[in-house]
């Protein structure tokens, strides 16, 4: 919400450049898996390595009444691997988990391109496939040790933002571990009413009746991005840094915000 037009602007243009990137490379397939996330490590890798940036006007379907800005750079590439990546080994993991015949077919149409990423990324798919076996362990297991299980995810982010080993390595590992985290424990803080009437896995399930439930999931919540956003700090980013702050800083807690007004406006916290 505090974006400037020219900063939202300059957003939506890295999005609308990995979307473009995924239909040409990937086609319909690919494009469908977009996310707001690849399009933050994009804009994350862009400013820390600074590397050439290509800016172009395209029409699209969603757009079709004026050409508008697309930006990538080397790392939109590598954004949108890593968005077919993770999407193939999701949609199996439906599959395998609950047998959704939907999943299988978009894995399916994934199948031949993450072969070849897999072998380009030997390390970030490992990290995925390690990850996502966790989780379903954890899952199985209902596992309640909050911090262990978004741990998984921490794991699988924080890969994911280490391009390559080099001096930053250990501030992008460490900054993807704790989003990573993050952005689990929010899903689960979302989830938790609807998950706890179905009898669904959740790891907020065995304290969302406690008194204290809002303050102590804030309070973790705040906790793991305030990890992040040190880490982000300690990298030399100056291109866009306003941006990826507003992201980390506001707009992350957007969700948190709607969720957080929704349930004490209706009085369905501690289980009511």
């Amino acid at each position: 919400p505090e974006l400037k037009i020219r900063e939202f602007e300059e957003y939506q243009s890295w999005y609308c450049g990995l979307c473009r990137e995924l239909s040409q490379r990937y086609g319909k397939p690919g494009q469908i898996t977009l996310s707001y996330d690849m399009t933050f490590l994009i804009m994350v890798l862009h400013g820390l390595y600074e590397p050439q940036k290509s800016e172009e006007k395209h029409r699209c379907i969603t757009h079709p009444g004026s050409r508008h800005r697309m930006s990538s750079s080397r790392f939109t590439q590598y954004g949108a691997d890593m968005n077919i990546l993770l999407a193939y080994h999701n949609f199996m993991d439906d599959w395998l988990g609950e047998r959704k015949l939907v999943s299988l077919t978009e894995a399916r149409l994934l199948q031949k391109h993450c072969r070849e990423l897999a072998e380009k990324y030997p390390r970030q798919n490992r990290a995925i496939i390690r990850s996502l076996k966790k989780l379903a362990a954890f899952e199985k297991e209902k596992e309640m040790n909050i911090d262990k299980v978004s741990g998984s995810m921490g794991e699988l982010l924080g890969e994911l933002f280490v391009y390559e080993k080099d001096i930053f390595a250990e501030h992008l590992y460490r900054m993807g571990f704790f989003l990573g985290k993050f952005i689990y424990l929010m899903d689960a803080y979302e989830d938790v009413e609807k998950d706890r009437k179905k009898g669904q896995y959740n790891p907020f399930t065995g304290c969302f009746t406690q008194e204290n439930f809002e303050e102590m999931c804030g309070s973790i919540l705040n906790m793991m991005m305030t990890e992040c956003a040190r880490e982000f700090e300690k990298l030399p980013i100056l291109e866009n840094v306003e941006i990826l702050r507003n992201i980390l800083y506001s707009g992350v807690w957007v969700k948190y915000e709607m969720i957080h007004r929704k349930r004490t406006e209706t009085g369905e916290t501690k289980g009511k």
